[in-house]
């Protein structure tokens, strides 16, 4: 399908003016137009146009309001979109601006031996739809996970770990109770009939059971380390440096292992397959190389036994790149993982998402990387997120009193099931519908802000079916699709033959396009979730007022094509934000 505002522009040349897509605009109202251009030139004389002379099938007039001249689109183009949505489904709204360019993407970044907290989920549901969103505008998209598997946190919880007598090779079996795992067997139907063999599902609810005792280790740590136990924790957080204690590796190891694990399981259920594995481990010698060469030129300097950056002297703040005990920080870390991306993959374009508390410390990075490498640091950009906040404010994993996102989306799951309770379903489907609902309710409610934005997340509204939420969106999916079941039940095919005027739902249906390229050119995939949500309600408005399965009603098969074409640019949204669709609900 042609580009329409290519058509537009084509049309606005025979007036004797320049545009350019950026200057094309839907107007507010539908009833003013498909696509507005303002005339800025005050000495153009717009009062003798000649829009008659515009003519093109896809146009079906133009008409100066002020100085806008709107374009109003002819019943051919609607059908034609319609005929290329349903024959091509995978193809509309896709784009060519980022084509041959090579992308990579970090994003969630969680910490083994601590909880996958909220933030994570942030930071995943922003990085996974940014990556969708380029990859549909051509781009080949790298998704890297940056993990930090070393540092202070980690010799937190490996010092919880032994104060918890969790010491190998007792450690895999200590909280490890036979019969309290068959108890759980009432949820094995959670997984599908026999997904899980007795064997698998111990091992699952063993490693999650692991994964709670890591955490309570770690949360012991922390509050130690600030009630007397600092010397002891550092020295261990040597040792795992220096590798040079194998009861300090044991445990390292398997709670290392452990936690990545557990993480897995976590992106499946968001949706995420990432292509880069980074960690800390690796990164800090390839940054303590890199810190000891901009110490040499002088852009590092030693200050009380430390090594910083003095920012001060650039508008910023001074930052610490090696601590006093010789060991490097986060940002010489971040030093090592930029020469680790560039040397490992070829990309044109960096973006890093991370909480908007790093916001300070990626400006003071990045100056110092100009001086380490400049080329990295121009391809190089940063995009930070909000906090998600509930009543009680804002969670905290050291305090112990975080909401994990695995316990929020358990949470969520929980209230779907309730809802769902009177479903029909196989107990497999019924699981994977709550996963998709509750992973989709949690997302629209962190995408549907533009990224730096806090957000208050509400369960009640989460999942609400009246609108302003993922559920809603899908809902109105698997509703066409039971249309389109009902209608296929009694032989009605969709067919664009019989065509009606169009309405409300048409214009709207076509913009999509439009939609994601800017959402790509703005990095704002808030403004598919703002798109979906319109094309959801005004179907629904539609589907209100409007009968669609009628044998005896000639427009009853162009109303399920549209009503085809609004349910398969509704998945193809969702997935770009990265929701699923069910067919059912």
């Amino acid at each position: 399908m042609v580009d329409i505002r290519d058509i537009v522009i084509g049309e606005l040349e025979k007036l004797s003016i320049k545009a350019t897509k950026a200057d094309l605009n839907p107007p507010k109202d539908i009833k003013n137009g498909d696509l507005s251009f303002f005339v800025k030139d005050k000495g153009f004389d717009i009062a003798n146009l000649k829009l008659e002379t515009v003519s093109h099938p896809y146009i079906e007039k133009a008409v100066l309001v002020g100085r806008f001249i709107n374009f109003f689109y002819s019943p051919k183009y609607f059908q034609d979109v319609i005929k290329e949505i349903n024959e091509d489904p995978n193809s509309f709204g896709k784009n060519t601006i980022l084509d041959g360019e090579k992308v990579i993407i970090e994003f969630t970044d969680p910490n083994p031996f601590k909880p996958f907290h909220i933030g994570h989920l942030m930071s995943n549901s922003i990085g996974e739809a940014i990556s969708r969103i380029a990859t549909w505008s051509g781009a080949e998209v790298t998704r890297a996970n940056y993990q930090g598997d070393v540092g202070p946190h980690v010799a937190k919880a490996i010092w919880g770990m032994m104060r918890l007598g969790m010491t190998l090779p007792e450690v895999t079996e200590k909280y490890w109770n036979k019969r309290r795992i068959l108890d759980f067997f009432g949820l094995a139907s959670w997984f599908g009939a026999k997904v899980y063999e007795e064997g698998k599902l111990m091992k699952h609810f063993r490693e999650r059971e692991a994964i709670l005792k890591i955490g309570e280790a770690y949360v012991l740590g922390s509050s130690s380390y600030e009630e007397g136990s600092r010397q002891e924790i550092d020295e261990i957080n040597k040792k795992i440096y220096q590798k040079s204690d194998p009861e300090i590796n044991a445990l390292y190891d398997w709670g290392r292992k452990v936690s990545l694990a557990h993480f897995e399981e976590i992106y499946a259920k968001l949706g995420t397959n990432f292509d880069k594995y980074f960690f800390e481990s690796e990164s800090a010698p390839l940054g303590m190389f890199v810190a000891e060469e901009l110490l040499e030129k002088g852009i590092l300097v030693k200050s009380d036994g430390a090594v910083v950056f003095k920012g001060e002297e650039y508008g910023l703040h001074t930052r610490v790149f090696i601590n006093s005990q010789g060991l490097p920080t986060y940002e010489t870390k971040e030093l090592g993982l930029a020469k680790m991306k560039f040397d490992q993959v070829d990309y044109d374009k960096s973006i890093v998402i991370t909480a908007s508390e790093q916001t300070d410390f990626y400006k003071v990075f990045l100056k110092v990387l100009e001086f380490a490498n400049p080329t990295v640091a121009n391809k190089t950009r940063h995009i930070s997120h909000g906090m998600m906040r509930f009543a009680e404010g804002k969670m905290s994993s050291r305090k112990g009193n975080v909401i994990t996102g695995e316990s929020l989306i358990a949470d969520v799951e929980k209230l779907v099931e309730e809802k769902m309770k009177d479903r029909d379903l196989a107990a497999a489907q019924k699981r994977e519908i709550m996963t998709d609902v509750a992973v989709g309710a949690i997302k629209y409610s962190i995408l549907k802000q533009s990224p730096g934005k806090d957000i208050i997340f509400d369960f009640n509204k989460s999942l609400s079916f009246e609108g302003d939420s993922g559920p809603y969106i899908q809902y109105a999916h698997a509703r066409i699709n039971s249309v389109l079941r009902k209608a296929k039940e009694q032989g009605i095919k969709p067919c664009l033959e019989h065509v009606e005027n169009p309405g409300e739902l048409e214009h709207i249906l076509v913009r999509f396009p439009e939609v994601v390229e800017r959402a790509q050119l703005e990095l704002a995939p808030q403004l598919i979730v703002t798109y979906l949500i319109t094309l959801a309600s005004t179907f629904n408005a539609y589907y209100a007022n409007n009968v669609i399965i009628d044998k005896a009603n000639k427009s009853s098969s162009y109303r399920l094509a549209l009503a085809e074409a609004v349910k398969n640019t509704l998945a193809v949204g969702l997935s770009l934000i990265g929701i699923r669709a069910p067919e059912e609900m």
